[in-house]
Order: structure tokens, then sequence, then C-alpha cells
């Protein structure tokens, strides 16, 4: 007669099944948050999991019709976020045909700060330009280098400090780097005479091959904000993520060039690291453990 508890070996299994299951949904969850970076998008994915929650409780609850339009409704999101976070989805396809699955857990990257003399630079020589009607094309590095493979032709190597004086004398009609674009990297222009891959997008006829290069680099490159200046009107844009800000006065792009490369910045990382989340949840869970069965506190216990 064997006075051990008795195992079942089926039971064992069961939950080991389901909890590589949870914690293939999490890592799941974890990289589609890592993915879109931003809290401002995070509401469509919340929409998009209350979605798939109510199609399978629908299901569940023998609701054929519901369940049936709840999940058209699903895949119909589903393939509509795939179109607006193309970029994202792109760059995370990428990462997983090479190989880098390690650097899909990767935090969010905070944008470079850029100190108040650098910004100045740069927009008192876009604003000296644009009143030329100069056409410019600069590349501004947010979250970390770009991969030179992005670009159709690298350019020729600088590495000079940001000045209002370098950048007009770049973009001068006379000088042989003024058609390609210039790298500026925190306080350095890494590289002038950049070619960069234009958009494949449709867009307006207004604009030029400058606007379709800026809307093409940052709809390949994340990391990455353009600023414009059109050699036609002399107006002013700012790219980002592929989609063009414009016509913008000198003043409006030094407050959104500011709020970008703040060091203490209002865009805030959904997706924290493995070691703080683990720490997170672990905490979580000690004090809902805690509080179902009634353990005294630290604080509590120090009192008596």
């Amino acid at each position: 007669m064997s006075v051990g508890p008795n195992y079942d070996p089926g039971w064992i299994q069961f939950l080991l099944l389901h909890g590589v299951d949870v914690g293939l949904v999490l890592a799941t969850t974890y990289l589609v948050l890592v993915l879109i970076g931003e809290r401002r998008t995070l509401w469509m994915v919340r929409g998009l999991i209350v979605l798939m929650l109510a199609a399978a409780v629908s299901n569940r609850l023998g609701l054929p019709l519901l369940s049936f339009v709840l999940e058209k409704l699903v895949v119909g999101s589903a393939v509509a976020m795939a179109i607006i976070f193309q970029s994202e989805f792109r760059r995370f396809l990428e990462q997983l045909g090479r190989g880098q699955i390690v650097q899909l857990f990767q935090p969010v990257r905070r944008p470079i700060p850029k100190s108040d003399s650098v910004v100045d630079e740069i927009v008192d020589a876009v604003k000296e330009l644009s009143q030329n009607r100069i056409g410019a094309l600069m590349i501004l590095e947010t979250s970390g280098p770009i991969d030179e493979r992005d670009f159709s032709v690298p350019g020729v190597k600088l590495n000079a400090e940001v000045s209002k004086e370098l950048l007009q004398t770049i973009f001068q009609p006379t000088t042989l780097l003024h058609d390609g674009a210039v790298l500026i990297s925190g306080a350095r222009v890494v590289a002038a005479g950049v070619i960069l891959p234009l958009s494949e997008r449709t867009a307006s006829r207004q604009l030029g091959t400058r606007h379709r290069a800026a809307m093409g680099i940052t709809e390949r490159v994340e990391n990455c904000a353009c600023v414009v200046v059109s050699e036609e009107t002399g107006s002013i844009s700012l790219a980002e993520r592929g989609v063009l800000n414009r016509p913008l006065t000198s003043s409006k792009l030094k407050e959104l060039l500011e709020a970008r490369f703040s060091p203490v910045t209002d865009r805030e990382a959904v997706a924290p690291s493995l070691w703080s989340l683990g720490r997170q949840i672990g905490s979580g869970s000690k004090a809902l453990f805690s509080r179902f069965f009634r353990f005294p506190s630290s604080t509590s216990r120090d009192k008596k």
C-alpha cells in the first residue's frame, strides 16, 4: 500500500502543455508591444485583443452568428493593423529572417538627446535654405545608428561638428554633395551625399524626389527622422515613419525637434526590459498571493 501522493501523468502533461501555451502567448504579446513601442497606438492593440476575447467567448457559449461576425471583425482589424504598421512589421520580419531573435526582446531605445545648440544650428540652417529656396535633405538618427545597407549609396564620410555654416555650404548647388542627403548623429555630421531609397507609395505631384526619399527611408528605418527643404517652393517638411508633416515654419520645426530629441521625452516605452518585466510580475504575484491568503505585511508586523 503506497502512502505517498498519487501523481497522474496525464494531469501533469496537461499542466505542462497549458503552461507552455500561456508562456508562448505572453512572449508573443511582449513582441507585439516591442514592435509598436508607443502608447498612442496601444489602444488599437487593446481593441483587437478585446475582439479576439469576445469571439472566443461567443464561440464557447454557442453563439454561432455572433462568433462569425466577431471572427470576421478580428481578421479585418488584423489586416488593417498590418497596413498601418507596415514598416514595423517589415522590420520584425527582417530581424526574424536574419535570425536576430534576441534583438526582438530588447526594449525600445530612447531618442538620442540633442542639445539646444544642435537643434538651433539645424533650424537656422533650414531657415536660411528655405528663404533662399535651396533644396536640402537631412537624416536625423533618433534611437540608434542606422545601418548603411539601408541606403542606396552611403555617401562621403565627414564626421564634422554640426553647424549652420557647414549645412548651408553642403547644400549649395555648386557643391558636389548637394544632391544627396546629410546624415546627422547626435552633434556630428556623419556623412553627406547619401542617396536614399524612394518611397513606393503614391504621393502628390507637388512632392519631389527629396520628399519621396524622406518618406522612403523613414518607411524602411523607424529610428530616424528627415528634414526636407523644397527647392521649388522653399517649404519645410518633417518625415517620420513614412508620413510627411508639411508645410512647417522654422519655429514649428524647432518645436517638433526639441520635443523629439529632448532628454525628458513624453514618449513612454511600452515594453520594459525582461528583467524589469520579471520583477514587476514577481512583485505583483507576491502581493496578490499575500492578499488572497491574508498574510500580514512587513509594515503591519513592524507596527506590532
